[in-house]
């Protein structure tokens, strides 16, 4: 695989963002988790990934990053851009598509996923580049994230084998991937007439997915056939990759996950591991 480019999403919802109200954070991506503002802990999650080169923050209001000098220094450096986004997830990440050469793979992931580990994106970029598909997208199975979270409230898309949580993380592997980014704004453009995003789908199949009768592979392969693009699903054996911060309670846990992994990581701890072994 080429070198990818990295695309994070950081616009915010709407003018008024509660959450980032209540915290007194003037962007919800500069909320704090672990010490640090999470864009800030997604930007060394995807800089220490391999295979990762220059980076796009996606945000509506580029004047909020001045607080972050560290994006700065990789702006002055070519290693990072800002793009203004546009009114929606799809059109932003279809407008930097169409910036880069059609060759070059986009990678893309949010702001608000503070549990970000480079392990996390490199499984799940191994595993879409085996899939052979055009676009990947990253999820968890239920059943992994009740196991390790259960106190996590997440929304599950329920398959035949398992339930499904997504990871925010996409690949557009090839140039062919570009058409399933243009369904995505066509998608967005119809949540309020879901009639017409069945017809692309057919009845048939709308109906194996209410009855449970499609697992998740069947499921890609009738999207890859409705989009006109082979689409892939990667399911990741880390629970936190679907731990967003979306939610009041999501930011309490990251920030204890992150709190947990901190001390894990101090040399107090690591003595202690040796001195007990």
């Amino acid at each position: 695989m080429s070198e990818l480019a990295g695309l994070i999403l950081a616009g915010s919802r709407g003018p008024s963002d509660p959450l980032a109200s209540a915290e007194g954070a003037r962007h919800r991506a500069l909320l704090e988790v672990g010490g640090e503002p999470m864009l800030l802990r997604v930007v060394r999650a995807l800089r220490a990934t391999r295979g990762v080169g220059r980076l796009v923050v996606s945000i509506e209001e580029p004047g909020a990053l001045d607080a972050l000098p560290e994006l700065g220094s990789l702006r002055r450096e070519g290693i990072l851009s800002i793009h203004k986004s546009l009114p929606s997830p799809s059109r932003s990440v279809l407008d930097v598509l169409e910036g880069l050469p059609p060759e070059r793979p986009l990678l893309v992931t949010t702001a608000d996923h503070a549990l970000l580990r480079p392990e996390i994106v490199e499984r799940f970029l191994v595993d879409a580049e085996r899939s052979g598909a055009d676009l990947a997208l990253g999820l968890v199975a239920e059943r992994l994230l009740r196991a390790t979270f259960p106190e996590s409230k997440r929304t599950y898309v329920p398959f035949r084998d398992d339930g499904y949580s997504g990871a925010n993380l996409f690949l557009f592997r090839t140039a062919q991937a570009r058409a399933a980014a243009a369904f995505w704004v066509h998608a967005e453009r119809h949540r309020k007439r879901p009639w017409r995003l069945v017809s692309r789908f057919g009845v048939v199949s709308l109906a194996l997915f209410l009855a449970r009768r499609l697992d998740l592979a069947a499921a890609m392969e009738r999207a890859s056939r409705a989009i006109g693009t082979r689409v892939a699903a990667v399911a990741l054996p880390f629970a936190e990759a679907a731990i967003d911060v979306d939610k009041p309670a999501d930011l309490v846990l990251a920030r204890e996950l992150a709190s947990r992994a901190q001390r894990l990581r101090s040399p107090s701890a690591a003595n202690a591991r040796v001195a007990g072994s």
